[in-house]
């Protein structure tokens, strides 16, 4: 099969011969004709000078011009009896064309030829020049899989390429065996798990472990995304699920990942309105065919999501994906494997210690540790160092979680003053208060969107329950800002608008979710359903308790506020000179670290 700007030149040449073949054959004279009785009269006369007579036509020239000044004439030939009789009778009369038997076959094959080309030039054209054949890609080809095959010998990635996910690579091990030694497992009659769904929070890995297991098991690994079974038109998305479980027979055992299949298999819903049919029939066409093709044949399903609350029940049932393996954000250990997978060729410097990295990025996924290196090295390359230093990770890690330094931002000095104030009151009250996460460095130089200026703090451990005491402990450091504006007055500004928000959703969590006071119990009045992805929830939810436990649910938040608010003013009052003396420090060198801070008394 010739390459798409070949065929397209073949096409357009057929085509154009064809036009010209049968211009050929109706005649596009350049001479005028005339009728017959006229060549009669020049004939008479002794006009003509020379004709060519072909089929039914004659052509000429006269011996003189004619009043345009041309001298070429074509007629069609008429029956010498007839223009005897019609010439006795003073009639005009001309003859026309007769159409012959390959003009008529070319006048019913010619326009359909024609719309064919165009159609499959276009066509291949809208698919980028995608199918096998002339006829199996572009328009033709919308109902085949758009899965990319990936040989078995072309996936280089192993679990050696994964870590921080060690519960879930050995999850994953036992599919690499039976792909390998399924023997070993149905001589017992056991059979490997035909679905395993990947579910975590972005960054961690799934798409990674995946393809790991496909290099790990040797196999043909079929890589595609659930939003590329979703199409306008009904019916196209069940029959590519079609398609792609045929070509995985075909090659079978292999593997096939599915990515983001919360576009693919979100729950249905009984509605009266329609409009959800094609994304109903494509999720059925995927559960049947799960169920369909026998166990014997070695197809493993690997899907991955971060949506896992919004799937199908009848997609998660026992039978299809039969396990479920959360891939979830590494602890230390985790987070030291992952930087040393990420740091590998990377020059870096003596004093770099993985362990301080991992203790100061918790919550890091794996997408975000790799980011950090590459900004770690980025900042190195800036400031034209041989290698890449404690400070550049650091640098890194305040670029990530605070953003970008705005040094072009210029604030008039009250302001300047102001978010002095604010930042050494949140410092302050972090270092004075028991259960606080240690403050690393303060800084009044703006970051990001709106940040005026930073406390960096994080916590040295990780840390899976919080107490009480803890969670009122980060309520009154976020009202530390607000409560060093109180004491410098007279006025108040709009600095601690997230701070304040922050400790809201602390104290109504408190309340709502986890029963911490002793007044309204141990209820959860809020139900919410937990989701890896950091969304709003719904506009309206139905409330499930009455307008007084509602007053009383403002009342004790509002009172857990106050009481951190006053918290941080006793801390502050207490130590009013050394909130002084680090503020004209911080409007002196705009940053600070640990050690320059004050202490606290």
């Amino acid at each position: 099969m010739p390459k798409l700007p070949h065929l397209r030149f073949l096409w357009l040449a057929a085509i154009l011969g064809m036009v010209l073949l049968g211009f050929g054959q109706f005649g596009s004279p350049t001479a005028g004709p005339v009728p017959y009785s006229q060549f009669q009269q020049w004939l008479d006369a002794g006009r003509v000078a020379r004709v060519t007579v072909t089929g039914d036509s004659i052509r000429g020239e006269l011996k003189d011009k004619l009043p345009d000044g041309t001298t070429g004439f074509v007629t069609e030939r008429v029956p010498t009896n007839i223009a005897a009789e019609l010439s006795r009778h003073g009639v005009e009369y001309s003859g026309a064309p007769a159409v012959g038997a390959f003009s008529q076959v070319l006048a019913w094959i010619l326009p359909p030829l024609l719309f064919v080309g165009i159609w499959l030039i276009a066509g291949r054209l809208m698919s980028g020049g995608r199918g096998g054949g002339m006829l199996g890609g572009g328009l033709l080809s919308v109902g085949r899989s758009k899965a990319k095959l990936v040989a078995e010998t072309d996936v280089k990635t192993t679990f050696d390429d994964v870590a921080g996910v060690d519960e879930a690579k050995e999850e994953l091990r036992e599919i690499v065996d039976f792909l390998k030694r399924p023997g070993e497992f149905t001589r017992l009659g056991a059979h490997v798990p035909r679905g395993v769904l990947l579910v975590g929070p972005p960054g961690t890995g799934k798409t990674l472990l995946a393809r790991a297991v496909a290099g790990e098991a040797g196999v043909p690994f079929f890589a595609t995304n659930g939003a590329e079974f979703v199409e306008m038109f009904v019916g196209v998305g069940a029959a590519r699920v079609r398609d792609l479980f045929e070509q995985a027979r075909k090659v079978a055992p292999c593997i096939i990942f599915i990515d983001e299949l919360d576009a693919l298999g979100r729950a249905r819903h009984a509605s009266p309105v329609s409009g959800q049919d094609e994304k109903e029939q494509t999720l059925n066409q995927l559960l049947a065919e799960m169920d369909g093709f026998d166990r014997s044949v070695a197809v493993v399903i690997l899907a991955a999501t971060n949506r896992p609350e919004i799937l199908d029940p009848a997609l998660l049932r026992a039978g299809r994906f039969d396990r479920q393996v959360l891939v979830d954000r590494p602890e230390k250990q985790g987070r030291i494997d992952i930087l040393k997978v990420h740091t590998v060729t990377l020059t870096l410097a003596a004093d770099v210690d993985l362990a301080e990295i991992a203790a100061m990025t918790p919550g890091f996924t794996g997408a975000d540790l790799a980011n950090l290196a590459n900004e770690a090295a980025v900042h190195a390359t800036r400031r034209k160092a041989d290698a890449i230093g404690m400070e550049d990770f650091v640098a890194a890690v305040e670029r990530i979680v605070a953003g970008l330094e705005k040094r072009s931002r210029v604030m008039i000095p009250r302001e300047r003053r102001i978010v002095a104030y604010h930042e050494m009151g949140h410092a302050l009250v972090a270092m004075a208060t028991p259960g606080a996460d240690p403050v690393t460095k303060v800084s009044i130089i703006p970051r990001g969107i709106g940040a005026l200026g930073y406390t960096l703090s994080r916590p040295t451990e990780d840390r899976f329950l919080m107490g009480r005491s803890e969670l009122e402990a980060k309520l009154t450091v976020l009202m530390g800002g607000r409560a060093a504006e109180i004491l410098i007055g007279p006025d108040i500004s709009t600095g601690a608008a997230d701070d304040i928000a922050r400790a809201t959703d602390i104290a109504r969590g408190m309340v709502l979710r986890y029963g911490m006071d002793d007044k309204l119990g141990p209820v959860a009045w809020d139900t919410e359903e937990g989701h890896f992805l950091d969304q709003p929830g719904a506009f309206w939810r139905p409330r499930r308790y009455s307008e007084q436990t509602a007053r009383e649910i403002d009342q004790v938040v509002r009172t857990i506020l106050e009481h951190g608010l006053e918290r941080a003013l006793g801390v502050l009052r207490a130590n009013r000179a050394k909130l002084d003396e680090g503020a004209e420090r911080l409007l002196a060198q705009e940053t600070l670290t640990a050690e320059q801070i004050p202490k606290p008394d």
